[in-house]
């Protein structure tokens, strides 16, 4: 998608081409694949569920020889867990010796050393880490699968933007988890959509509605005997500074898939939200969100967020236009089962268009794509697309946790960075946020506090 509302953020361009010109003065370019019998190696840093996802589809991929060489976590118990799986699935594919294995917040440094420049990086620790740790890619002039959300405040967006030129003038291949984009029936509807076959894009709905998930709902320790950094990580998914909490970290997709069907990302954001079930759970997030998004031309989209028992569940998205309607996706992320229809009712009788072939997996596509360009030295960077979708991302969250309209310029400028310390963090320091005397965490507060979202 060539992004017709680019960034505009004038020190951001500048500093950009000069780090673009001093990067090509030097000379430095990464090493390129051009032989599909070389062996391309891998390392893992951050293990837990989508990281040993990510590793299971890079070794499955079908564009050459890979192995896995090198895994990082903070957490021993998770890397061991992720080792095991992936050595019951890809054995002859596996070469993780116990000395390369590192535990701690250096251990992403350690994994990278062992790979050459050329190689590949899967960055799947919390969002916080990954401005950090694609900085020390760059310089080892790795490529990278990142997954999604790349950012979680603008200060980071605008870091990750910056190192991006860094990375593009070194020739880098960069993925990004926003996997939906390479779903074939996604893609064969964007293109109906694109030609006209629904007239205008006048409206998107977008819903992710289901009970308590991931780590979203933070209970106090209980016999854990965790530093209050380390409780944080392990729990990420309720930390704002960690992840973004889960509006950033669950809804981004729902976000993206439909800015993709516009080709267009909106230019502000109106919401609400609020904590009601909260119980002893002591994280950041609230229970639902109602997001009203605007885009340039006045269309909007609507996105519903919730995490409620007992309610119900929907997890789709939609698009109406002024001649018919479409699904874009019909139930979580895979398979799409994306159609058109004639009017705006969803009804047999009006369907004028599916997609009618077997899905392909997109978790397992979006590795397809990037080790192919990586072969054939093919110009690959998802970066400010991915940027991007977190921006608008936490556009939507500011403005529910604000309770004011929030523009995309208001997000790409502000000045509130989360963890801006991230990148000294010890495994026995303080966390970028503390509990109070009462034993709970800052939560945003609507209304009362309207500068930042905590």
């Amino acid at each position: 998608m060539t992004d017709p509302t680019p960034i505009s953020r004038r020190n951001l361009l500048k500093t950009s081409a000069a780090v673009t010109a001093a990067v090509a003065a030097s000379g430095i370019s990464s090493r390129a694949y051009a032989d599909s019998s070389e062996t391309i190696q891998i390392a893992l840093v951050g293990c837990g569920g989508r990281g040993t996802g990510a590793a299971d589809n890079a070794l499955n991929t079908q564009q050459g020889p890979v192995k896995l060489v090198a895994m990082a976590d903070v957490f021993e118990n998770r890397l061991s867990g992720s080792f095991n799986a992936l050595s019951g699935r890809h054995n002859e594919r596996m070469d993780v010796p116990d000395e390369r294995k590192f535990i701690g917040f250096d251990a992403y440094k350690q994994a990278m050393d062992c790979l050459n420049p050329g190689d590949v990086v899967i960055l799947t620790t919390p969002p916080a880490f990954r401005w950090v740790q694609f900085t020390y890619a760059i310089e080892k002039g790795l490529n990278v699968f990142m997954e999604k959300p790349v950012t979680v405040d603008a200060p980071t967006s605008r870091k990750m933007l910056e190192l991006n030129e860094q990375a593009k003038a070194k020739n880098l291949k960069v993925g990004v988890g926003l996997m939906c984009r390479h779903c074939e029936a996604r893609g064969e509807l964007f293109d109906r959509i694109q030609s006209g076959e629904i007239g205008d894009l006048v409206l998107l709905r977008a819903y992710r509605q289901a009970g308590p998930t991931a780590s979203a709902f933070v209970a106090p320790q209980d016999g854990e005997d965790l530093t209050e950094l380390m409780y944080q990580i392990k729990n990420f998914h309720g930390f704002l500074w960690a992840s973004g909490g889960a509006f950033s970290d669950f809804l981004i997709h729902n976000i993206d898939e439909c800015c993709w069907m516009k080709n267009d990302w909106p230019v502000m954001a109106k919401a609400s939200g609020g904590r009601h079930y909260r119980g002893n759970y002591i994280d950041q997030n609230f229970d639902n969100y109602s997001v009203e998004y605007t885009f340039a031309d006045g269309s909007k989209m609507f996105l519903e967020g919730r995490t409620m028992n007992g309610c119900d569940k929907e997890f789709a998205s939609y698009a109406h236009g002024t001649k018919g309607s479409a699904v874009i996706s019909t139930a979580s992320h895979t398979p799409a089962k994306s159609r058109i229809y004639k009017g705006q009712s969803f009804t047999d009788d009006q369907l004028a268009w599916k997609f009618d072939r077997k899905e392909p997996n997109p978790y397992q596509l979006e590795w397809e794509h990037l080790m192919a360009a990586i072969r054939k030295d093919e110009t690959y960077n998802e970066v400010e697309r991915g940027v991007m979708a977190s921006l608008v991302t936490s556009m939507g969250r500011m403005a529910a946790h604000t309770g004011r309209m929030v523009t995309r310029d208001q997000m790409l400028e502000h000045d509130h960075e989360f963890a801006p310390q991230v990148a000294e963090l010890t495994l026995e320091g303080d966390a970028p946020i503390m509990m109070n005397e009462k034993g709970l965490y800052p939560i945003p507060m609507p209304g009362l506090k309207t500068k930042r979202e905590y």
